[in-house]
């Protein structure tokens, strides 16, 4: 989660915690004891929408551990928090390169947030990915509703999480929301190990040394978002009724390009601009296995969604960012 993220929520919903910093910690284990609280649709119903909730957004502000399961219930309980937002995850090419390390953080840490979530009555966010798909998904588009078998320990542990609050969901009234991101774009993140993060990189790139060197090919088509759309999604589906979902769990898309479509919108702007390729063959076949296209027509039918960005937008509003922080660093531009 970027400071970007953060000031978002913040204004939008004030009294905002703030984020935890993710570590490994002890193993799992739930008692009983830790959804008392939401044992009947009777004793907790899920909570009205509030005009001022306080938010917990997980994933790094305060310093905690996701696998703590005690101290985050302090942190919950202390700040009175009523949505938590659970970010902390490791990424698909980092989490394959330490399965332990993802399976530890992806999965104890979402059963820690599903179970303070139960106990304390929260509205629950938790995202999820284009990973979520495999090989036998349908790729273009990917509906919300589908065979998924993913190949990423990422994209197993996101498939859990989406059926997890869906269970929790349907069988305790536990206000589960998930939103399948497709890449993300920001200029204020640094690649972190994802298989989308080309996308990042090539405009830092093009503006510091003129040359990028591309670890998928260049008709590699993904999903892609700028992040004030990403943002402004989680937002606004986070305010929706719940009378107005459908689902739980829903793709979100704003466009679809490649290594090459990208570089060539930025040529418009740089014509320098050179760009060779590499194809790694870990995120190959992982970029492989994933949608080209998602289909996003049940979440703009049931709350509104509709994204701002397009690549023509995207590529203009990332250019001007990266130049104008280069700038204010004192930093050479291309």
């Amino acid at each position: 989660m970027t400071p970007g993220t953060l000031a978002v929520l913040s204004r939008l919903c004030r009294g905002c915690l703030g984020r935890a910093r993710v570590r490994p910690g002890r193993t799992f284990s739930s008692s009983p004891g830790q959804t008392s609280r939401w044992n009947s649709r009777e004793t907790c119903s899920s909570p009205p929408y509030q005009e001022n909730p306080r938010v917990l957004i997980t994933g790094p502000f305060v310093y905690a551990d996701v696998l703590d399961y005690k101290l985050l219930r302090e942190l919950i309980v202390n700040n009175r928090i009523t949505w938590l937002v659970h970010y902390s995850a490791l990424l698909s090419a980092v989490g394959e390169a330490n399965v332990a390390l993802a399976r530890k953080i992806n999965i104890t840490g979402l059963h820690n947030v599903l179970d303070l979530a139960l106990e304390n009555c929260l509205r629950l966010f938790v995202p999820s990915t284009i990973g979520a798909f495999g090989p036998s998904s349908p790729r273009d588009p990917a509906p919300d509703l589908c065979v998924q078998r993913p190949r990423t320990i990422y994209g197993v542990s996101k498939v859990h999480g989406e059926l997890m609050g869906e269970y929790l969901h349907h069988k305790y009234g536990l206000d589960f929301r998930c939103l399948r991101y497709p890449g993300v774009i920001s200029v204020n993140t640094a690649p972190g190990g994802g298989t989308t993060d080309y996308a990042v990189q090539i405009f830092h790139d093009a503006l510091s040394t003129g040359h990028h060197e591309c670890y998928l090919r260049p008709d590699t088509r993904l999903p892609m978002m700028h992040i004030s759309d990403c943002h402004r999604a989680t937002i606004e589906f986070m305010q929706a009724p719940e009378c107005q979902l459908s689902l739980r769990t829903y793709n979100i898309a704003a466009m679809s390009f490649t290594p090459e479509e990208v570089a060539q919108e930025i040529r418009k702007h740089l014509p320098h601009l050179k760009v060779t390729y590499n194809p790694d063959t870990v995120r190959q076949t992982i970029a492989d296995s994933w949608p080209v296209r998602f289909d996003d027509s049940n979440a703009r039918r049931d709350w509104g969604w509709a994204p701002a960005f397009g690549l023509e937008e995207l590529v203009s509003d990332m250019l001007r960012s990266i130049r104008d922080k280069r700038t204010s660093e004192s930093l050479p531009v291309s």
